[in-house]
């Protein structure tokens, strides 16, 4: 299954114009033109789900039809019908607002929004990175719509990202993931397409690529990775927007946490560098300590026991530049202990398992002071070193421990977490492992 055509759907929600209320106004326009045609909503549905394109200068017809409507000119591009498929380098703002809204609009109104579509590859996902890096930037964002913006509107924005960030880390990614999409829909698409001058325009683009890139990160949870990506690459386009180079590394870090997921080790490491050289020392202590250990972790997939250790070494020094008082919001997830479970992982993959044990012991003696979720991948690190050590007792007490802070998330990494704790004790032929293995089995049998 391909990607729907969701310009075309927004834009038709928008006009308040029905599948069979276009097809209606086209035949009518091609009867004029002496072309008659037959179409019907069943044209226009398969239009928008198979991303077809009609016949002819019917597109061009739609642009005009709709445009009419909605009181602005509309491109091949606008309505997703361009016929060679090459989009402009980088589209302009107007442009990538439409894209977001219906982007999102296409996730509120069906639950299985791009389940069938692959994420982007190849160069095309690396484009959105370099875009974000390199000019053209905008030099105004200022905007004349309907309503006004006002610096109220945009503290809602951020209070909104405040409370679901909570509630994701409580509860995991799926039950708030349609919350947010929910609220994108309802409040920060008016306020995209409202009036604002350059100052406040820049601070909504910061406080909406936000919640963005929290959808995104929501997606990610519930493995819905095509949707996650899309939702990134927005809230990017976002972040270049508002002028922050901090929170466009952000995004590129998230970008990068997910291309590790995927096993795109080449992808973590160049969305890193591009991030870390893009910025210009404009990002956090808390954020360059996480991307330098993504790369740590990226080398140490990849076998490179010498750039994993260097990258190690980078992160520790920069962590302890930390001000928790003096980072962004969004680098909250850069909690005491996180660099030491994450380097226990790097070294567990080089086998080095005696290190990699005293790294995750000490990020355990710091669980305290995050929160649960954290806790549950920390306690699932000591566990899989202590499986590979083949302390078996000590790693069940451990995963024990894990299952009972992951009971209540509705999260897919961290069932995937616990399958991959289970899968590394399964072999050992031991009570206490059979034991543990029936208790995930029973805690997997309530769905998410």
């Amino acid at each position: 299954m391909g990607e729907p055509n969701i310009l075309l759907d927004s834009l038709l929600a928008e006009a308040r114009i029905s599948h069979a209320g276009l097809a209606v106004r086209i035949n009518a326009a091609m009867a004029t033109a002496r072309r008659p045609t037959h179409y019907d909503h069943t044209a226009i549905a398969r239009w928008i789900r198979d991303r077809a394109i009609p016949r002819g200068d019917v597109p061009e017809i739609i642009c005009q039809i709709i445009g009419s409507k909605i009181g602005r000119t509309l491109t091949l591009s606008d309505i997703g019908m361009t016929r060679n498929r090459i989009e402009p380098d980088e589209p302009g703002l107007p442009q990538v607002i439409d894209q977001a809204v219906a982007l999102w609009r296409g996730d509120l109104v069906d639950k299985a929004f791009l389940t069938g579509a692959t994420m982007i590859d190849g160069p095309a996902a690396i484009a959105p990175v370099f875009e974000w890096e390199n000019p053209p930037h905008e030099p105004d964002v200022s905007r004349r719509g309907p309503h006004p913006v006002s610096r109220d509107d945009v503290q809602v924005l951020k209070d909104a990202r405040a409370r679901y960030e909570q509630m994701y880390r409580r509860v995991g990614g799926v039950p708030v993931r349609p919350r947010i999409v929910a609220f994108l829909n309802a409040n920060v698409t008016p306020l995209l397409k409202g009036s604002h001058d350059d100052q406040t325009g820049r601070e909504l683009f910061r406080a909406a690529g936000g919640l963005v890139a929290l959808a995104g990160v929501c997606a990610y949870d519930s493995d819905r990775q095509a949707l996650s990506q899309r939702y990134l690459f927005h809230a990017l386009r976002m972040a270049k927007a508002s002028g922050s180079l901090a929170f466009g590394g952000y995004v590129v870090a998230l970008l990068a946490n997910q291309a590790m997921s995927q096993a795109k080790h080449r992808y973590v490491i160049q969305y890193a560098e591009t991030a870390l050289r893009g910025t210009r020392d404009h990002l956090s202590p808390a954020l360059v300590t996480d991307l330098h250990i993504l790369q740590a972790k990226a080398y140490a997939r990849v076998g490179d026991r010498a750039s994993c250790h260097a990258h190690m070494r980078r992160s520790e020094t920069t962590a302890a530049q930390i001000r928790e008082a003096e980072e962004p919001p969004e680098t909250g997830y850069v909690q005491p202990g996180l660099l030491e479970c994450q380097h226990a992982e790097a070294l567990r993959r080089l086998g080095d398992l005696m290190a990699a044990q005293t790294y995750a012991e000490e990020a355990l003696r710091h669980a305290d002071t995050c929160h649960l979720r954290g806790q549950t991948h920390r306690l699932a690190t000591l566990a899989l070193v202590l499986a590979e050590r083949r302390e078996l007792d000590q790693a069940v007490a451990t995963a024990e421990t894990m299952l009972e802070r992951a009971q209540g998330m509705e999260s897919e990494r961290i069932a995937e977490r616990v399958a991959t704790v289970a899968d590394a004790l399964r072999p050992f032929d031991a009570r206490v492992v059979r034991g543990f293995l029936t208790r995930v089995r029973q805690q997997a049998r309530v769905p998410l």
